[in-house]
């Protein structure tokens, strides 16, 4: 089978198409013949830096969608030929993909390959980040960062699904306002000044919730931006700054609070609670409440023009990688 692999970490032409033996599944897993998978900055970070590359050679990719190839020991619920998407800690760009059933998941009728690729990872972290998380009540406001991207994109949708009083979303350009704009945003700020724009957007009360997957400098000044009882939820550290801590005396005045979210890491510490919040999340997208756009699709020996193209920061919705023929 055809697979990318990197053996080096750097840019994006370490990226190299190779053919390897086709997998087998283990214990509890499942095999999927792969259609798309989908393009996540978490698989630039892991190409470049190592970002959760436990060894090298390493297969990118985080998400799938395809046909149930082969069933491991151990596995209730899957048979082949089954219709899937799946969430996976790697390996996900090549045409044969092991994942674990527990993060595997059946499609609803209505969901084509195509557009199940595009959820694994996005759709139950947007739901995670306002509901679970970020426990987002309606009449309240919502400020997100990244809101032209994959997350940013639903969050938009579902935050106005669950009658948000006002949505702002945050974006490097003009060009990315316009598509956030069309995806639930009432407003977008494209400046540095991100945390006035929301004060001066409220009547200088601040939001009640943001979303945070910058870090850094920007988390720190959107605590500024929080109204009374706000609640700030951090998804990530994109401007690679080193991680601060802040204590009590920090949100005590105005009762604020600060939570962090990883789907990565419930799925390894609580898959069946990722399992209900991803089933939940499915429903929007069946009903037809959320919508996620493919801005860009790559055939798999392009996954180094993917890369280059996300890295550049001008995409926006969801890239993806063609895999079957």
């Amino acid at each position: 089978m055809r697979t990318i692999r990197i053996t080096e970490f750097g840019g994006p032409e370490v990226l190299r198409l190779v053919q390897a033996e086709v997998p087998e599944p283990g214990p509890g897993q499942i095999t999927v013949d792969a259609a798309y998978a989908g393009v996540n900055f978490a698989d630039l970070k892991a190409r470049s830096d190592g970002y959760r590359v436990p060894s090298l050679p390493f297969v990118p990719g985080l998400e799938v969608s395809g046909r149930v190839r082969a069933v491991g020991p151990g596995v209730e619920g899957f048979r082949p030929g089954q219709a899937v998407a799946a969430l996976t800690p790697a390996g996900a760009y090549a045409e044969v993909v092991v994942a674990d059933a527990a993060t595997a998941f059946l499609l609803p009728d209505g969901i084509d390959p195509r557009t199940a690729a595009t959820l694994p990872t996005v759709l139950p972290t947007a739901h995670a980040l306002l509901h679970e998380v970020g426990r987002l009540r309606a009449g309240e406001s919502v400020l997100v960062h990244g809101a032209a991207g994959g997350i940013g994109t639903v969050a938009g949708q579902l935050a106005r699904a669950a009658g948000a009083g006002a949505v702002y979303g945050v974006v490097s350009s003009p060009a990315k306002a316009e598509h956030a704009l069309a995806h639930g945003y009432d407003e977008v700020f494209t400046g540095e000044d991100f945390a006035a724009d929301a004060l001066r957007a409220t009547d200088g009360r601040g939001v009640d919730l943001i979303l945070d997957p910058v870090g850094g400098d920007t988390l720190r000044r959107g605590l500024g931006a929080l109204a009374a009882f706000g609640r700030l939820v951090s998804f990530g550290n994109a401007s690679g700054d080193e991680p601060w801590q802040l204590g009590q005396a920090d949100l005590i005045g105005s009762g604020r609070s600060v939570a962090a979210f990883s789907v990565l890491a419930l799925a390894q510490s609580a898959p069946g609670t990722l399992r209900l919040i991803t089933e939940r999340a499915l429903n929007r997208v069946s009903d037809g409440t959320v919508k996620l756009p493919v801005t860009a699709e790559f055939p798999l020996a392009e996954a180094a023009a993917a890369h280059t193209l996300m890295g550049g920061r001008t995409s926006t919705g969801k890239l993806l990688l063609r895999i079957a023929d």
